[in-house]
């Protein structure tokens, strides 16, 4: 039994096909997660949520993600903020108890960190983050992949300073959707993930205080708690959702292929020995990715030092995790058969919602080139 109730995670279900099909927001999914306290689930009990570990999450996140990957998706950009608030709490910067708070009280986080063209992501912005004489910011440029874009109330983002004399300075922070300085466009219309709606976002001098300044950090690689529980959040969570794409597209592969019957051998098709081999094959794959994820949510939590070690081991996880969920889907179709290729099939909708997993941080190039270099140190020219 996990937090979210069967009843609520089949009601998202059944209407996931259709946010599919129409492009749309799901909004009635948000309401009824509200409602039911998953904006508060990772927050801890003395900050008015839940308090589920990291651990506990991903597990929620999985199984979310079996039921409308979209939705699922969507969602976890809120939960990896209010995670990257825990870590900040717990490791001395107080700036993140205002995440705590904000999301045990219904505020629904985004997360505009992705730019067009920039394969540096974390490591640092093309967005202009321009001081001004009382510690804020103004924000200029544009984020793609912003997810939750009809429904964010607060947009985690960051930007470089370098009109300051210690720059280059990498700025996070958070801003209000009241407080306006953006256009959001209305550019998603995409293979799969359509739910998520991940419009661009415009900043065009997009402001916020000194308070909600959340760090400022010398570019490139850091175990800053924020570069660092932004990292990490954003690969484990990535990983407990795409595993979910994976397990459904087991069940749908083993619930249908009971349904069907071979003409030439008089038999349901789950007496084929090639299928079963294909589903079973699945299954092994999937059934490695479950323990890893919660090793490594359990051992982030427990502050385990690994120094610079945890950017490789993190992005595996997610790596890994999105490999076997594509593994998974695609012999779930092979299985299946050409019926799985239509749009109304929920299979075709897995295989393209879980191409998305390729793209988002970290791609395999830079997880492989991240071991390469820890192994192997630079290369020599």
């Amino acid at each position: 039994m996990g937090f979210l109730n069967e009843d609520l995670l089949e009601r998202i279900h059944s209407r996931a096909d259709r946010y599919d099909r129409e492009n749309e927001f799901p909004f009635e999914d948000y309401e009824e997660l509200k409602e039911a306290g998953y904006y508060g689930a990772f927050v801890p009990k003395e900050y008015g949520g839940a308090g589920l570990t990291l651990a506990e999450i991903a597990r929620e996140q999985t199984r979310l993600a079996k039921a409308a990957p979209g939705t699922a998706l969507g969602i976890n950009m809120h939960q990896i903020i209010v995670g990257l608030g825990r870590h900040m709490v717990s490791r001395g910067n107080m700036k993140g108890e205002q995440i705590l708070r904000g999301a045990a009280a219904g505020e629904l986080y985004g997360f505009g960190i992705s730019e067009p063209a920039n394969d540096r992501v974390l490591l640092g912005s093309l967005t202009e983050a321009r001081p001004d004489d009382q510690g804020g910011y103004s924000f200029y440029g544009k984020k793609v992949f912003t997810s939750l874009s009809p429904a964010w109330t607060k947009l985690m983002t960051f930007g470089r300073d370098s009109a300051s004399e210690d720059g280059p300075k990498s700025v996070f922070a958070l801003l209000s959707r009241e407080g306006g300085g953006f256009q959001i466009l209305d550019d998603w219309d995409t293979m799969g993930m359509r739910a998520t709606q991940s419009n661009s976002t415009v900043l065009e001098g997009a402001h916020t205080d000194e308070d909600a300044v959340l760090a400022r950090i010398d570019e490139g690689p850091s175990l800053d708690p924020v570069f660092l529980g932004i990292y990490a959040n954003f690969e484990i969570l990535l990983a407990a959702t795409y595993a979910g794409i994976g397990d459904r597209a087991v069940e749908v592969a083993v619930e249908t292929v009971k349904k069907r019957r071979s003409v030439m051998n008089d038999a349901p098709y789950s007496d084929d020995p090639d299928i079963r081999r294909i589903i079973a094959a699945a299954a092994v794959e999937m059934d490695g990715i479950h323990p890893h994820i919660e090793h490594i949510s359990n051992a982030f939590e427990a502050f385990e030092d690994r120094g610079f070690l945890w950017l490789p081991q993190l992005s595996a996880v997610k790596h890994r995790a999105v490999e076997a969920a594509l593994f998974s889907v695609q012999q779930a179709v092979r299985a299946c058969g050409g019926s799985s290729y239509y749009n109304s099939r929920e299979l075709s909708r897995l295989y393209r919602d879980v191409v998305a997993g390729l793209f988002q941080p970290s791609d395999a190039e830079s997880v492989y080139s991240g071991w390469a270099a820890m192994l192997l140190g630079p290369k020599s020219k």
